[in-house]
């Protein structure tokens, strides 16, 4: 008799911004008065087109599709080397970090490798993340049978080690004391709170790894919205990185490529465990399950180094983080607690009147017609707390926060 694997019947629920979707549909179908005017500034979805650079990329590399001697098929295993190599180039070694082209992974994104990751992984290992956190983490180990059921009291899976991220500590996560991890997820600038960390407060990390054989697992899926001189924009930035930590990148929030889909994972070949080198399992199972992102969507990440493309996503970068800017003074000003929008397109407020995070989803959109974030779908720690994104429109942040402050 076939069976399932029972470990998804643990999971609460459907995913984050399923749900989401579900209630705004719903208050549209009920109130179709107001259909047009809902904005939302929920999930992380940019909306500026891309970059002129990119779409002359695109453009080029699809007319040799049309002819046989420049036609592509299957891409390599790791990706095609001229991307592999701008990568390393411009992401890396001109910040000082040690980091080859074939070390590098091309993927379809960094929600994919997140989630992926932790195959390579045995099912015993112990694993920390911040609470709040970013859904993928919890649920993709879920998925595999890494943890216990979920506790409906403290609203998390037993088996888990959760670093608390509160006001009091800048929302950035504590090395945990009682038990030690086995792989640690970090993601600086921080979905969903928008905080960053220091080069000094990361070294701590990396450090803390190495001395206990932990593997880091690093999301600096913003780093190109940083603004501060000591904040990294990579854990390779930190001496001895390359024994302990794995770094997820994104092409989708620095270039607009959400719907385009390319992301890729650096795995250093000095990083090794259990008397494996890791590189070579991440190689392993990325040249079983993956196909490789299309020839194309590459030629149109390597547009994103030329000199061209990186003056065109600065400009779009800098009219996200005016978003941001515009979202936390106007909040500000209106009494909320806000933090974020600095090095990150994300700002993390305190829900007002001691509302509950979702209690404060339904007063937007039913009061304002916005859409953001409730904080408690980031772990049990984000109660109380919602996110709102910098990536709409000008027009329509600037309308939302007018909305708001009118409430």
């Amino acid at each position: 008799m076939v069976t399932v694997n029972k470990n998804y019947l643990k999971l609460p629920g459907s995913y984050l911004f399923s749900n989401i979707a579900k209630k705004v549909k719903a208050y549209k179908e009920a109130n179709p008065e107001f259909k047009d005017s809902v904005i939302s500034l929920g999930i992380g979805d940019v909306t500026q087109p891309l970059a002129p650079a990119i779409i002359d990329a695109l453009h080029k590399s699809v007319d040799e599709m049309a002819h046989a001697e420049t036609f592509h098929g299957y891409a390599p295993d790791l990706g095609y080397e001229f991307l592999r190599s701008a990568i390393a180039k411009n992401d890396y070694q001109s910040r000082g970090c040690d980091i080859s082209a074939d070390e590098i992974f091309v993927s379809d994104g960094a929600k994919s490798d997140s989630g992926n990751i932790q195959e390579i992984f045995g099912l015993d290992n112990k694993v920390a993340v911040c609470d709040p956190v970013y859904p993928v983490y919890v649920d993709t180990n879920v998925m595999a049978g890494r943890t216990g059921l979920y506790n409906k009291e403290r609203e998390n899976f037993d088996g888990v080690i959760y670093m608390p991220c509160k006001e009091d500590n800048g929302f950035l996560p504590e090395i945990p004391a009682d038990e030690v991890p086995d792989l640690i997820y970090l993601c600086f600038p921080n979905n969903p709170t928008g905080g960053a960390i220091t080069k000094a407060a990361l070294q701590e990390w990396v450090d803390y790894a190495n001395k206990n054989g932990c593997v880091i697992i690093y999301d600096a899926a913003y780093e190109a919205y940083i603004s501060e001189e000591d904040v990294p924009h990579s854990i390779y930035e930190c001496e001895g990185a390359r024994t302990c930590a794995i770094e997820l990148r994104s092409f989708s929030k620095n270039a607009g490529f959400t719907g385009v889909r390319l992301g890729f994972t650096v795995v250093p070949k000095e990083l090794v465990r259990d008397g494996v080198e890791i590189h070579s399992l991440w190689a392993r199972r990325h040249g079983t399950k993956f196909n490789g992102a299309p020839y194309i969507v590459q030629r149109a990440g390597e547009a994103v180094y030329s000199p061209e493309g990186k003056a065109q996503l600065k400009e779009q970068i800098a009219y996200y983080m005016r978003n941001a800017k515009t979202i936390l003074d106007g909040l500000s000003a209106a009494g909320f607690s806000v933090s974020g929008g600095k090095n990150a397109p994300y700002i993390w407020l305190k829900t007002p009147d001691q509302m509950t995070s979702w209690e404060f989803f339904d007063y937007l959109l039913e009061k304002a017609h916005i859409v953001g974030t409730p904080g408690s779908g980031f772990g049990a720690h984000g109660e109380g707390y919602f996110r709102l994104t910098a990536f709409g429109s000008y027009e329509n942040t600037l309308e939302a926060i007018e909305r708001i402050k009118n409430l």
